[in-house]
Parts: structure tokens; C-alpha cells; sequence
């Protein structure tokens, strides 16, 4: 588990690919949970998350190191006042070099333990504004930036417009054999009132790099 920042309040990681963040109902496989009391670095108890990221997303992750430290970033999230960028490999090419994604999202099955979602007139607004990085004839890596935070909005906008990401399997391709190219690269936090902005950087995975190249972007 590779920390990308640490400060009094705050952890940042770089999340591996395949580790969910919370146990799922019925779900006995390991998660970011159980690691949490490695990363107490002195403090008398183990950071908290601040936010998630699904099992096979990677990049910038965000924890807590106290209640209060808790507080001020979920107050940050629900303001809107952390920015996040995603990279993304997508199949395809995006003609449009920049753009916004504005189509409404909601759950796809009244199931509860369900995350899927689908894009539904009556669904939430939510908004990606994106812009293309680097394409060959078969692919494309964008960079995205989500101004609402549903569910698998990146996954599901992508989807919508006929680019979904490689490796993506609820929607996506099945059977790809490729891991979910979908990295949270880079994060703005306006942590403390009277300081510079932290901004967090994370490298990309060897996997995603490997899918760049054998698609030629």
C-alpha cells in the first residue's frame, strides 16, 4: 500500500487494482479495511477512509486521521470543493477533443446491494467534463473530471456515448482479459483555511501503461 502523502490530519494512497474498500454483503475477500491499522504512523488509532473508489479503479485515496480530519473532508466532498482527475483508457476514438457529458444517471435494479447504474431520463444529473489526451485508430486516453460524484458516473458516461473503458466489464466488453483502466490520477484538497492547496499525484499502474502501448496510443 503505497502512501502518496501524509500530513497530521490527512492520508493519501495509491489504491491497487482488484481491492474493494468496504466489505460487501456476503463478501469474504480482503479489503482496504483490514490494512487500515498499518497506516496509524503513531497515532493511538487507524485512519478512516474519506470517500471510496470501486474494487478495480486505482490512484489517489483518500483517509482521515482523526474524527475531525473526517469532518472537514467529508464537508469538502459534499461541497463540491475537491477536485478529482481521472485518467481513462476507452475503446475507440472520441472525435470531440473536449467536451462535457450531461445525461442523468440512477440505479439500474431496486436491489439495495446493487451499484450498477444506467442512464435514465429520471435519474440524477450528473455532468463529466473530459478531454482527449491521445488516440490511435483503436483507442483513446482522456482525461476526466467529474463535477458530480454518482455512482460509476465516469463508467456509465462512457458507456453512453460508445466509448466504454477498457477492461470494464459491467459496461463494457465481458471477457476483455484486460484490468479496469480507470486511475484516479490526480486530487486538489483545500484542506486547511489558511494554506496552499494539497494536491495529490498518483502514478499510473503498470497495467495501464501495458494497455496504452499494445493499442498504440
Amino acid at each position: 500500500m503505497e502512501v502518496i502523502y501524509r500530513d497530521a490530519l490527512m492520508l493519501a494512497i495509491n489504491k491497487p487494482a482488484g481491492l474493494p474498500v468496504h466489505k460487501g454483503a456476503g463478501r469474504k475477500m480482503e479489503t482496504l479495511e483490514d490494512y487500515l491499522d498499518d497506516l496509524r504512523f503513531g497515532l493511538p488509532k487507524r485512519p478512516e477512509l474519506a470517500h471510496r473508489l470501486d474494487k478495480d479503479t486505482t490512484g489517489c485515496l483518500l483517509l482521515g486521521r482523526n474524527k475531525v480530519a473526517l469532518k472537514r473532508l467529508s464537508e469538502l466532498f459534499l461541497n463540491h470543493q475537491i477536485q478529482k482527475t481521472y485518467l481513462a483508457v476507452v475503446h475507440g476514438v472520441i472525435a470531440a477533443q473536449a467536451g462535457e457529458i450531461n445525461l442523468p444517471i440512477a440505479k439500474k435494479s431496486k436491489d439495495k446491494r446493487s451499484w450498477w447504474g444506467r442512464i435514465d431520463i429520471e435519474g440524477q444529473q450528473a455532468f463529466t467534463q473530459y478531454e482527449v489526451l491521445r488516440s490511435s485508430t483503436t483507442g483513446t486516453l482522456v482525461k476526466l473530471v467529474p463535477v458530480t460524484g454518482r455512482t460509476h458516473q465516469l463508467r456509465i458516461h462512457l458507456q453512453a456515448i460508445g466509448h466504454p473503458i477498457i477492461g470494464d466489464e459491467i459496461y463494457g466488453i465481458k471477457n476483455e482479459k484486460q484490468s479496469l483502466c480507470l486511475h484516479c490520477a490526480e486530487m486538489t484538497v483545500p484542506l486547511y483555511a489558511k494554506r496552499e492547496k494539497i494536491i495529490v499525484k498518483s502514478p499510473l499502474p503498470e497495467a495501464f501503461n501495458k494497455a496504452m502501448i499494445s493499442m498504440d496510443i
